[in-house]
């Protein structure tokens, strides 16, 4: 059962529809509900086992969990549209052809939006409180149900040819919609969090809390020493100008502040300024204002962005939950009688180029032990960071330097892995898109890219071939990191309903409170630790099947149990 949900204005419209977006014949017209009604009505619903089709999980599913309503699966109109509007496997399609697309060289920190919402309220449950706070943009459902019909019509148009390319992009879609309704269970279960843990640390690395717009007393204490040193008593620190111009007049003559480029010089206050910009990036990032603003009864709620890389990785707004830094892992701490399971995807974006490329040397390399370990004895004498750095230039477009030295005995024993990633480098460069395997494909170059490589002189020639190198290194990676995010969101999919089976089966089971990329954490019971390992890595295997099929190469997670996050890293 297909059920499209609507925002109204004395609530919501709710209407049956068949797969292909029409109205249901049973029911044609929509039903509409009260808000105070709509998670009674919802919960009934839901044991039907219904796909939910809404405008973005974000308008409507946090309130519903609010109200202790949780749901199998949806149909994000929203990040599906982005998807079969750029994707090459519907690119001969009206719906492709129709959308509004954003290029390389626009804003792609956010997926593209066939539906543009508003900014969401600070309050999403007052969904159901006030009508007149309603989260969910005033889309009818007429014109949601012809975005939905649309879109099944670009997927039908589809063909599926001898690689499945229907199958293939019907499965992304599911995985990027289940994705939006863990982004919002996540963000309302939370990752626990101890405060009082939080603020020892700080206190460690910075000294007492300080007066609101005062540095804290290690800091000052550096400042103290960083002034005396570059004889500037005036001199703020953390302004990029004062600090420059009190380098140049030591004779410290850099053109940055960059941790690498300040290395170079021996200058007695090189060491008290490293040591000052780590720890102000400390109290900026997530210091006592941080704590204050973030952490809630023992819980980090930030707002996960499905899509938001246009790779298909993941984004947060607020609060910086994919870059929780390792001075602060230990305030990640699991509640009593509960352990935290951190798992990661071991060299996955590695391991998914070998899978691309169908490269049965190197799956033979990565077979049953460490990749770089097993390419290192197959082409580099055993030295495991020359195969590492050769790899990951490979799939980065590091060619210069020590990766480019490395390049020509990686392509020697590795033709079909270096050549795939050599094709989508060339297929960039020449302003084409490339796909990753369910079928997210990356942006276009813009008008002014194009325009740049009907170059006339010598020296827009130039310029026009660095651009078209710079190209080229992104779509040769995006091609394994998409494809890599595509595995990623199947494998959280994947977990998602096996710890949901296992709950429903009244088994302890623990609840998915972070995901980056190719690392999960699950927070759960003594006593569930096992089954949710267990389902970890039975989610793994499932999201390389779905992939690839039965491929000789190895998805493996490494596991750790541990009280708290630094523990377990």
């Amino acid at each position: 059962m297909h059920l499209l949900l609507a925002a109204h204005d004395d609530g919501a419209a709710l209407q049956r529809l068949t797969p292909q977006g029409e109205p249901d014949p049973a029911a044609p017209e929509p039903r509409l509900i009260r808000s105070a009604e709509l998670p009674g009505v919802v919960r009934e619903l839901e044991l039907r086992r219904p796909r939910w089709i809404w405008h973005r999980t974000q308008d409507w599913y946090p309130a519903l969990l609010a109200a202790g309503v949780e749901l199998e699966r949806c149909y994000d109109l929203t990040l599906c549209g982005a998807i079969l509007a750029h994707s090459e496997f519907t690119a001969h399609t009206d719906y492709a052809r129709n959308a509004e697309k954003l290029t390389q060289d626009d804003d792609v920190e956010q997926p593209p939006r066939v539906l543009q919402p508003p900014p969401p309220p600070a309050d999403q449950g007052a969904l159901f409180d006030d009508p007149g706070l309603r989260a969910a943009p005033r889309h009818s459902p007429g014109e949601l149900r012809t975005e939905y019909a649309a879109q099944q019509e670009a997927l039908a148009d589809v063909d599926p040819g001898g690689d499945r390319r229907k199958q293939r992009l019907q499965l992304l879609l599911a995985a990027e919609s289940a994705g939006a309704m863990i982004a919002a269970e996540m963000q309302r279960t939370g990752v626990p969090w101890r405060e009082e843990l939080h603020e020892e640390i700080l206190a460690d690395h910075l000294g007492p809390r300080p007066p609101q717009g005062q540095r804290p007393a290690k800091l000052e204490a550096l400042n103290t020493e960083l002034r005396r040193l570059l004889q500037s008593p005036g001199l703020n620190p953390d302004s990029p100008q004062e600090l420059m111009r009190a380098l140049h007049r030591n004779g410290i003559e850099v053109k940055s502040t960059r941790q690498w480029e300040l290395k170079e010089s021996s200058h007695p206050a090189i060491e008290p300024l490293l040591a000052y910009k780590k720890l102000a990036r400390l109290h900026s990032a997530n210091g006592w204002a941080w704590l204050d603003a973030w952490v809630k009864d023992g819980r980090f709620q930030p707002e996960y962005v499905v899509g938001g890389v246009v790779s298909g990785r993941w984004a947060s707004r607020g609060g910086g939950a994919l870059q929780i830094p390792r001075q602060i892992r230990g305030a990640v701490h699991a509640d009593p009688g509960h352990k935290l399971i951190v798992a990661d995807a071991s060299q996955l974006e590695p391991r998914v180029l070998v899978a691309l490329a169908q490269d049965s040397r190197m799956a033979e390399a990565a077979r049953d032990k460490d990749l770089y370990a097993g390419i290192a004895a197959q082409g580099f004498g055993g030295d495991r960071a020359k195969a590492k750095v050769a790899l990951l230039g490979a799939i980065y477009g590091a060619t210069t330097g020590e990766s480019g030295r490395l390049m020509p005995q990686l392509a020697r024993t590795y033709p079909r892995a270096v050549g795939f990633v050599e094709q989508a480098a060339r297929e960039g460069e020449a302003g084409k898109t490339v796909t990753s395997r369910l079928g997210r494909s990356s942006p276009p170059p813009s008008d002014r890219w194009r325009r740049s490589q009907q170059s006339a002189t010598a020296e827009e020639q130039r310029r026009a071939d660095a651009l078209a190198r710079s190209r080229g290194r992104f779509t040769r990676n995006f091609v394994v990191q998409g494809s890599a995010a595509d595995w990623a969101a199947c494998w959280l999919a994947e977990l998602r309903r096996r710890l949901r089976t296992l709950r429903a089966a009244g088994s302890p089971a623990g609840e998915l409170v972070f995901f980056l990329h190719d690392e999960v954490m699950v927070h759960c019971r003594e006593e569930a630790v096992d089954a949710c390992s267990q389902a970890i890595e039975e989610s793994a295997a499932a999201a390389k099947e779905l992939l690839f099929g039965r491929i000789p190469v190895d998805f493996p997670v490494s596991i750790a149990v541990a009280d708290s996050y630094d523990k377990a890293k």
